[in-house]
């Protein structure tokens, strides 16, 4: 089955606000605030009329996104069989450019188109789920410490084993909100608190070791300090008894493996995009498991086809032993027919060929946004 074109669709879909049940927008950040999002649809056609899609979030802004994909990968992908997908992934070596995050996207779509062939979840290609349905942990943006309490009652009501926070801005208010919430739920949450390269490496001894004087001791801190600091993060990791994650340092070749061998790390955070696809994530994964590190997987504000791709990536990967990160239940809506639903904080692996879900197209056309 021949690929026979490949079209790049930028959609823009609003996040509920926090007035609304399971609103989160503007989700605060240390870098901005996030009230509507822009996601890259990739469409994948074949000369047997299947169509494969895939998703990932813009690069720099949506038309360069496009044209790299519509113009630099296409080429690559158009005329080759569906189920190239090793070879069209291992073709891509750019000198100054890292385009993984690229074949990413259209790795997605090939393994749905591939699926759909073959009349077969994509799951079930990659070799079978270890489990029907996946945990996932709760997101919430920077609040107020008592803006944040109801996010801690709402996550444990509604089946949430875990809570994810940003941070970053004011390491003192961070502390602040992590022991609201702690105090909300009476310690029956484990959090993540996330600063996205935020802190300096006293800030982030500071908010671990006045946490633990809380007897709070965090499920992992995320990527406290900017990339590339791998002796920093050792020495981080040396000072607390909390755990240390990295996630933007998973996104450059052979960081995992270095931080690995620094023992800089206890975490990682994956995520199927940067990593250059499933294929690649799962590299990353045998990686992790060596080195005796535990795994999570990324939220990129992900609509229904990457969120699918993710329950089969995960569902298969049982080396992603800590919940994942999700904001589904705050979109205000999506491009598949059948949204996923929520229940218990788990989300069910779909079984239909394919990912499983059915791109809405007229819904493409409703969100789709000019470049």
């Amino acid at each position: 089955m021949e690929i026979t074109n490949l079209e790049a669709i930028p959609v823009a879909m609003d996040v509920k606000p926090l007035a609304e049940e399971d609103g989160l927008a503007p989700y605060v950040t240390n870098h901005g605030a996030v009230e509507t999002m822009e996601r890259m649809l990739v469409r994948l056609d074949t000369d047997e009329g299947i169509t494969g899609w895939g998703e990932m979030r813009t690069t720099l802004s949506a038309a360069a996104t496009k044209t790299i994909l519509e113009h630099d990968v296409a080429p690559e992908v158009v005329g080759r069989e569906v189920w190239e997908i090793e070879a069209f992934a291992d073709s891509f070596f750019y000198e100054y450019m890292d385009t993984r995050t690229f074949v990413g996207g259209v790795e997605m779509a090939m393994w749905d188109a591939l699926g759909k062939y073959r009349d077969a979840p994509v799951h079930q290609l990659l070799g079978g789920k270890c489990t029907d349905a996946v945990d996932f942990a709760y997101c919430v943006g920077i609040l107020s410490p008592e803006e944040s309490r109801p996010h801690a009652r709402r996550a444990l009501e509604k089946g949430f084993d875990v809570l994810k926070t940003k941070a970053g801005r004011d390491w003192k208010q961070d502390v602040a909100r992590i022991v609201a919430m702690h105090d909300e739920v009476d310690g029956e949450l484990e959090f993540r608190l996330d600063p996205n390269q935020g802190w300096t490496f006293e800030d982030a001894v500071r908010v671990g070791a006045m946490l633990e004087d809380e007897n709070i001791y965090l499920q992992y801190m995320e990527q406290p300090i900017r990339i590339d600091s791998f002796g920093t993060m050792k020495r981080l990791r040396n000072r607390l008894k909390t755990p240390i994650g990295a996630n933007e340092d998973m996104y450059f070749q052979r960081n995992l493996l270095q931080m690995g061998r620094e023992d800089a790390i206890d975490v990682g955070v994956v995520d199927i995009i940067p990593s250059g696809g499933i294929l690649g994530m799962k590299r990353l994964a045998g990686t992790a498991s060596d080195l005796g590190i535990s795994l999570s997987h990324h939220c990129a504000f992900d609509l229904g086809v990457k969120t699918a791709a993710i329950l089969h990536a995960v569902s298969t990967t049982p080396e992603i032993n800590l919940a994942p990160d999700t904001v589904y239940y705050a979109w205000a809506d999506d491009i598949i027919e059948t949204p996923f639903t929520v229940e218990d904080g788990e989300i069910a692996v779909p079984d239909a060929p394919g990912l499983g879900v059915t791109v809405d197209e007229e819904k493409v056309e409703t969100y789709r946004v000019e470049p």
